[in-house]
């Protein structure tokens, strides 16, 4: 499988395939034909597609490197199913098909797979490894028979159960072809096994022992020559092993005041001049020309680099005729593209990259790369969007490439709402994402500083394709969050996020005739409007008798337009913390915690029915009843659903996965029909949305109801309580003591990102007879009236832990024993 564009491992595959990257100095291709060879496997079809001339220029017909290789080319993708079919002439005969890719290395012991195969009598056996982090693999779930019994096709943290993923490689029985219909564009785990598992047939997966690498980035790209050089590896190295792990190429000379620190690979014909110093995890093509006093280090060079002197390459890639004059600096995590000329005392910067043929001015310092932008980490998106520290990591400069990427996205001229919250650095953010919306052909609707609620209803009355809204994170006055919707007014789905990603880190962004750029609106109406809307849903009721509520708007927005709005439904308001300040707005449990039993205190003393904290920029709240009681978390949550059973005949409510078995008990009783999502904000919202949900809660305050738009509105669920209360005339406190009392206990654990696949793996295997397990949303493991349900987080290395059972006491020691689990497995 030759056929791929390699696209994240730009700019060094702009000028060749994937599979001709060199791993020391041989291509990736080439040492997968001598592992087929080694095992005994010398009749190979390759598929091709991306600039398949340059792999059968290299290969030709194989007898070079001892196989018989035939081409089968894509005029257009058939995916890895589907170009499998179109080879089917070229394969023939009655013998198992070995499918492996021609762009992942590995030293796989495939004899030992194709026994496993023909053992177990299979349609089809998966080659499967264990991973430190699974999310970007298809996870396979065997049993102990090695039998397939689910694929799941790159989950994100809450679906992970297990470190074993998918490979690319199979082992197949002819008779697979029948499943897989000609000219169709399918993929093997998407389509293909997922059908014959649904049909019963027999699919095996191996675990290999060995090594295997996808090579999909440019980091891992370095790392596998890492692990080649160390040996971690069952794979030749080019050239003669002069010292241990130092290999050398046919007519390369050292000069004796040279250093190399192994291990090392250089190639043939080059020249390492007297008092450089090489290595250590070095690889050097072949003609390459180190000066005296380079120094280069767990980097990697392609053929034909010129190094001059005193040029100091830390960790860094460089493609090949690459001229790097004397005092240059190559930083950590740069890549360099193919005939690219550095000259005299260049700097270039951590994680910048150039593409080919670029030239470098002497004296120049190089801070980002020269199509439009640096690779800033792995992957953008956090639970809420995109997130760093305030000037930081989230400077203009980012800003600007990562609403390039959001706009490119979109059809050319589509509306985007733009708003922010009323700290200096979101202002400085959010004018850098307009100007480039409005580069990439963007209509701007900007509403300034906004409450985010009234941000996200907008989106939908302003008819607009999607929004961005700069604030400051909500748990932390350092950090800012840049997060983007789409027309529903839901956060982007998986599938968008991965398009921003790919046009982000391709730096791939559409560029408009300075005649057709995007023109600004300032969204005057938009309060308005929510306003009018929301006294349209929330209905006429009038009050059984006056209510009084004591407002800590916590510095939100929402001061500016909900107490004159409280003030026409009939209620008496106290506005507290009542002006626009999100630098001073309570984020951590502490400061909460001290405005709730400030609002406890005033609401008690005063006599008044209801205290109300908004959070979040307005999306959330906090109660405290007439008694100063704190109401929150999934008490809010209860209350709320329950008066939703007591006002409309078996309402749709949707909460997420880890809220307490006993709540959905109490509910459904009450004739709620619950629908369960997964844990975090972004799935629950568009789940509740897509559901036709009446509305859908967390456990932090946050209430949605999608007739009025997608998003958390504390406000709009505060119109919607004291409209509840009336209708029913009920009070807080008798609902309150209906509610259900929950035995719960919470923990999170410290797990490294690599340890997660295995401990949710072994959490799930090792567990006594009686223990049921359930894996939606997460791993629930149960035993008898009492569960834990164990949830990675998907940004931070750290598992939660949420029990329930029949006391308090044995929550706490269920999430005990769990943890001491985890701990356990990642000491």
């Amino acid at each position: 499988m030759a056929g791929g564009e390699g696209s994240r491992l730009r700019p060094i595959t702009a000028n060749r395939p994937k599979p001709l990257a060199p791993i020391c100095g041989k291509p990736i291709m080439e040492h997968i034909l001598a592992l087929l060879k080694r095992h005994g496997i010398t009749e190979v079809v390759a598929t091709l597609h991306y600039l398949s001339d340059e792999i059968q220029s290299y290969f030709g017909d194989g007898s070079e490197f001892g196989v018989d290789l035939k081409y089968s080319i894509e005029d257009s993708p058939l995916g890895t199913a589907g170009s499998v079919k179109q080879a089917q002439e070229l394969l023939g005969g009655d013998e198992p098909i070995l499918v492996i890719s021609g762009d992942a290395l590995t030293d796989c012991d495939l004899s030992a797979a194709i026994q496993f195969h023909r053992e177990r009598g299979a349609l089809a056996t998966l080659i499967l490894t264990r991973v430190a982090n699974p999310l970007e693999f298809g996870v396979v779930i065997v049993g102990e028979d090695g039998r397939v019994s689910r694929f799941l096709e790159k989950p994100s943290w809450s679906e992970v159960f297990s470190d074993t993923v998918n490979t690319g490689m199979y082992i197949l029985d002819p008779a697979v072809f029948e499943a897989i219909p000609a000219g169709r564009n399918l993929d093997w785990s998407q389509h293909v096994f997922p059908d014959l598992l649904h049909e019963g047939k027999p699919l095996f997966g191996y675990v290999m022992e060995g090594y295997w690498a996808d090579v999909g980035s440019l980091n891992q790209y370095r790392e596998c020559h890492e692990h080649v050089l160390a040996g971690r590896v069952d794979l030749p190295i080019l050239g003669d092993e002069v010292r241990e792990r130092i290999f050398i190429g046919e007519g390369t000379t050292i000069e004796p005041d040279a250093q190399i620190i192994p291990p090392v690979q250089i190639g043939r014909e080059c020249k390492i001049k007297s008092g450089a110093r090489i290595g250590p995890y070095t690889s050097i093509g072949d003609h390459g020309f180190i000066e005296e006093g380079a120094h280069v280090e767990r980097s990697v060079l392609w053929e034909s680099c010129y190094v001059g002197p005193n040029v100091t390459i830390s960790s860094a890639i460089v493609g090949s005729r690459v001229t790097i004059k004397r005092d240059s600096k190559i930083m950590e995590d740069a890549v360099i593209g193919d005939r690219c000329l550095l000259d005299v005392n260049c700097t270039v910067r951590p994680r910048v990259k150039l593409w080919p043929e670029k030239q470098i001015e002497r004296g120049s310092t190089v801070t980002m790369s020269l199509i439009w932008g640096a690779k800033w980490r792995g992957t953008l998106f956090r639970d809420l969007g995109v997130a760093g520290l305030s000037n930081i990591e989230i400077t203009p400069e980012f800003a600007t490439r990562l609403a390039s990427a959001y706009g490119s996205c979109l059809p050319n001229r589509a509306r985007v709402v733009t708003s922010r919250d009323s700290t200096r650095s979101s202002r400085m953010i959010k004018r850098a994402v307009i100007a480039s919306l409005l580069s990439v052909g963007c209509d701007v609707l900007d509403l300034r500083s906004a409450p985010a609620p009234v941000m996200r209803h907008f989106i939908k009355a302003g008819s607009a394709a999607g929004a961005i809204n700069v604030r400051k994170l909500p748990t932390s006055p350092r950090v800012t969050l840049v997060e983007m919707f789409d027309g529903a007014g839901c956060y982007l789905s998986k599938g968008q996020e991965r398009k921003v990603e790919t046009a982000f880190f391709r730096e791939d962004f559409n560029r408009i005739d300075p005649d057709d750029l995007g023109v600004i609106e300032f969204a005057s109406r938009a309060i308005e409007e929510y306003q009018n809307e929301w006294f349209h849903r929330i209905g006429e009721f009038s009050l059984a008798r006056p209510m009084r509520v004591v407002c800590d708007y916590g510095f939100t927005a929402m001061a500016s337009i909900f107490p004159a709005m409280l003030a026409r439904l009939g209620v008496e308001s106290v506005s507290l913390n009542a002006f626009n300040n999100a630098k001073s707005a309570p984020r951590d449990p502490e400061k909460i915690d001290e405005h709730l039993a400030n609002l406890g205190h005033i609401v008690s003393s005063l006599g008044y029915d209801l205290g109300v904290l908004f959070l979040s920029e307005g999306e959330r709240l906090a109660l405290v009843d007439s008694s100063g009681r704190t109401i929150s978390g999934p008490s809010l949550f209860a209350l709320m659903s329950m008066l939703a059973a007591e006002t409309v005949t078996n309402p749709l409510i949707s909460m997420p996965i880890h809220l307490p078995r006993r709540l959905e008990e109490a509910l459904t009783e009450k004739g709620v029909q619950i629908i369960r999502t997964p844990a975090d904000v972004p799935s629950l919202q568009r789940q509740t949305l897509e559901s036709g949900a009446l509305f859908g809660g967390d456990d932090a305050g946050g209430c949605a109801f999608p007739e009025f738009h997608a998003g958390f509105d504390g406000g709009y669920a505060l119109g919607k309580l004291v409209a509840m209360l009336s209708q029913r005339g009920l009070t807080i406190e008798e609902v309150s003591a209906q509610l259900p009392r929950f035995e719960t206990a919470y923990a999170k654990v410290a797990c490294p990102f690599e340890s997660k696949g295995t401990v949710m793996r072994m959490l799930a295997e090792e567990g006594p007879e009686e223990l049921k397990i359930e894996t939606f949303g997460g791993l629930k493991l149960i035993l008898g009236e009492s569960s834990v349900l164990v949830l990675p987080d998907s940004v931070e290395p750290l598992i939660h832990l949420y029990a329930e059972s029949d006391s308090s006491t044995e929550s706490l020691a269920l999430v005990e024993r769990v943890r001491a689990a985890i701990e356990e497995r990642t000491r």
